[in-house]
């Protein structure tokens, strides 16, 4: 029987510390973010919530020595790129919104061999700025792994770069640690208990008036957030600078410099994006898919590829129409149109800013819009619909 590879390498160090200053020099610069170091050193198990695309280098900036992050397995599926990742860094790979056991085998790993792992408990980042739906797997998988829990709290991202923006708006960012739990402290607790301590301390909601953010895009690609119309229902969306417009009714909102949200043409009850966002959550939880089985709910156009799990990506089709219905999602080949049933589905997940997994079958498939792409309805229809097929139709769990 062959000896297992080590996971924890010296090289890790190495990379590491050479890295860490140009880091903090790129840090500061792009998102002005001041970072609280954390001096002690140890083995620890970091919990953070998840506001930014760099998240994980700002608690590299917090601790001394090297982190192994759990990270989506989109990471690991790029090619020469992720084995480059996988050497300097060696991130924990691990497959969104689906049961991964192999992932808890490598973190038990990691953990024997001393070294420190980080994760994002959410396993996505806020589109609405406030903390989203974390699995309650993480509380026995933290106590499986025996290590400090140490907490650290990101604030302001969602102010300097929402998810669904692609530019960083200068304002107030910081990350430090709150609280440091000890193995003698939670193992007494049940799972339960864990979980809410893990929930109270990674509760972090961002609408709110604090501070300014301030850019002339304040608005630009909130419609890869927002697909709910307050006066038509669903519907799609266009931005411009500080402003959004729905296509279907001509409603206009503004987005100010203090997150608040403005009407120029209406009424507009919602005071920040969250308000809109949990909007858009109650009526899809209100929405019988059913009535959609044999209606188009959404047809765009998006490229279309193959994720070969941990190796790389095969085009399908640039350009292929997609289709989404409340029972399924439909694509274009070369050969013709491919037909996903959601019951043939295990899940619909959003990487970055609009891409979209779906694990099909034995298969996954990624689909990639234009900079307008809103994949977050996909989930959310899939989900609304495995609720009521499933006998769930009163949970609000959307996928997110």
């Amino acid at each position: 029987m062959a000896k297992k590879k080590k996971w924890c390498k010296f090289r890790h160090r190495v990379v590491t510390f050479l890295a860490r200053p140009v880091l903090a020099i790129w840090s500061r610069c792009k998102y002005g973010i001041k970072i609280k170091k954390y001096k002690k050193r140890g083995q620890y198990l970091v919990l953070m919530n998840h506001q930014t695309a760099f998240d994980q280098f700002f608690l590299g900036l917090t601790f001394k020595g090297p982190m192994y992050y759990i990270s989506s397995e989109d990471l690991y599926s790029n090619g020469w790129v992720s084995r480059i990742i996988k050497f300097v860094v060696a991130p924990i790979p691990i497959k969104k919104q689906t049961t991964d056991v192999r992932a808890v085998m490598n973190c038990i790993q990691v953990a024997r061999e001393g070294g420190s792992i980080a994760m994002a408990p959410e396993g996505n980042r806020t589109y609405s700025g406030k903390t989203v739906y974390i699995n309650k797997a993480v509380a026995p998988l933290a106590k499986k792994l025996g290590l400090p829990i140490v907490f650290l709290r990101i604030e302001g991202g969602y102010g300097v770069q929402p998810r669904w923006s692609d530019v960083c708006r200068k304002g107030k960012m910081t990350s430090h640690v709150s609280k440091v739990l000890q193995p003698d402290e939670y193992k007494a607790m049940t799972d339960e208990q864990l979980y809410n301590v893990i929930l109270n301390e990674l509760d972090v909601n961002e609408a709110c008036v604090d501070y300014e953010y301030k850019h002339k895009k304040l608005a630009e690609y909130l419609e890869r957030a927002i697909y709910v119309c307050p006066k038509c229902g669903l519907s799609t969306f266009e931005s411009h600078n500080d402003v959004i417009e729905c296509k279907n009714c001509g409603l206009q909102v503004r987005y100010l410099p203090s997150k608040q949200l403005q009407g120029i043409n209406c009424d507009f009850n919602f005071e920040f994006v969250n308000d809109w966002y949990e909007y858009q959550c109650d009526f899809v939880n209100n929405l019988d898919t059913r009535d959609f089985y044999d209606k188009v709910i959404y047809q765009e156009k998006a490229t279309v590829k193959e994720v070969i799990i941990y190796k790389n990506k095969e085009l399908i089709k640039e350009n292929s129409e997609i289709v989404l219905y409340g029972n399924k999602i439909t694509f274009e080949d070369d050969s013709g149109v491919i037909e996903m049933p959601f019951d043939k589905i295990t899940a619909v997940t959003v990487l970055g800013r609009n891409k979209m997994n779906v694990y099909f079958r034995d298969r996954v498939y990624q689909f990639k819009g234009d900079k307008r792409f809103n994949a977050l309805k996909y989930v959310n229809i899939f989900y609304r619909n495995k609720n009521i097929t499933t006998g769930k139709e009163n949970s609000k769990f959307l996928g997110m």
